[in-house]
């Protein structure tokens, strides 16, 4: 298979290596799937059969797709876009709905105009690289190109307390000059000097907690700073993202089964905590993080703790797991129900959970991370009424598993 893949040229689409790997597919069956066909199928993750047509969407590489529609008359290929391939699919539910050329027809690339988006499989895994260089992109040039920082600077606090600057210093001109005077300070000061012997200095300056726990480590931050607003580069600009204080709640939506919670999510969110205390006192605040893992609660748990709401979690300080029955009109749900079953309860598990988590967090969290299509799906709905940063984790990859 392997051999296979390099003898397709990363130039040569499919439609152009499918019709020779046809003509050869009369071989007995083992060197069909040794050779360019066998590599395409392989590769392909949908067929829909429309006689006389059979079309493929085939993923070569992660976040790479071709679609080919195949004639079964002569085998002649052709590609094909995948607003094709799409009316293809809907044809087997409806043809006649799907050649309707007044059917409603939406296209959700033109909401995300503005985002940038990964073209290399090479970038997958270096998201946060990505998003430096592109952030760099975009303050090059002139000093005035920065106020979007500034304005996203102004807008940390926490729990109404502002961090980092206030309305003092408002613009990126203001900003730099006083990051010089501040330095100038610190430089005589021993390395370290706490932040609160300096703090109210700092706050006349304009500058708020957040910056660090030392007069070193405050220093760093703001000559990290300094040279992304004097001559932005992508490795100033990742250092001064990771010690930005942004992250203090944070809830993480577990897949919705029976089954306790993974044992690799609770490692996770162990692992979470202690980079949030460590990230917080080196920042120099003294707040206590909250970690929720949301999942379902079961009351016919069968001999696992799937019936209780809050449950610590072991060896962690401020992390608990949430679980919120699923309900419907007659009441709460009791037993469980098949992952491929649970979405129509999906919608009031939304409006139940938040009502917990805002209630256990006494807020809003500030990131929630989704896990498997259903601890996806429910943050999705949940974050566009709140306005919550999510991350997903896709742990198939793209990849279809069943």
């Amino acid at each position: 298979m392997a051999s296979a893949a390099a003898a397709m040229k990363r130039s040569d689409s499919i439609a152009e290596s499918m019709p020779e790997a046809l003509r050869q597919s009369r071989f007995e069956r083992n060197q069909v799937l040794e050779g360019v066909l066998g590599y395409i199928l392989c590769s392909t993750q949908e067929a829909v059969v429309s006689p006389p047509h059979v079309v493929f969407a085939i993923r070569p590489n992660p976040g790479y797709w071709e679609y080919v529609k195949v004639s079964s008359e002569d085998l002649s290929v052709e590609a094909i876009t995948v607003r094709d391939y799409l009316k293809f699919k809907e044809t087997l539910y409806d043809e006649k709905w799907a050649n309707d050329e007044n059917a409603l027809e939406v296209d959700f690339r033109a909401i995300d105009f503005s985002t940038p988006h990964l073209t290399l499989s090479s970038s997958i895994g270096n998201g946060l690289d990505y998003i430096s260089k592109f952030m760099t992109s975009q303050l090059a040039g002139r000093l005035e190109h920065s106020q979007p920082l500034v304005d996203y600077l102004l807008s940390l606090n926490h729990q109404g307390e502002q961090l980092m600057i206030n309305d003092t210093l408002n613009t990126a001109s203001k900003l730099q000059s006083a990051l010089i005077v501040t330095e100038v300070y610190l430089a005589a000061r021993p390395k370290d000097t706490p932040f609160h012997t300096f703090e109210l200095r700092f706050k006349e300056w304009g500058f708020e907690k957040g910056w660090g726990d030392t007069a070193e480590r405050t220093m760093e931050t703001m000559r990290t700073l300094s040279e992304v607003l004097q001559a932005p580069d992508p490795f100033n600009m990742e250092r001064l993202l990771s010690r930005l204080p942004t992250i203090f709640n944070y809830a993480e939506s577990s897949s919705i089964l029976q089954s306790k919670t993974g044992s690799y999510i609770l490692d996770q969110v162990k692992a979470l905590e202690e980079e949030l205390l460590l990230r917080i006192k080196q920042q120099g605040l003294v707040v206590k993080p909250q970690i929720l893992v949301v999942t379902r609660l079961i009351p016919e748990a069968r001999g696992t703790k799937c019936n209780q709401e809050l449950e610590p979690i072991i060896g962690t300080k401020y992390s608990n797991i949430l679980r919120v029955p699923f309900r419907t009109e007659n009441g709460v749900l009791r037993h469980w129900v098949s992952r491929f079953d649970i979405y129509p309860y999906l919608e009031m598990f939304v409006q139940d959970a938040t009502a917990k988590i805002l209630d256990l967090m006494e807020g809003k969290p500030d990131l929630i991370i989704g896990n498997y299509t259903d601890g996806n799906w429910w943050p999705l709905l949940w974050l566009i009424n709140l306005g919550i940063t999510q991350a997903t984790i896709a742990h198939a990859l793209e990849k279809t598993k069943y």
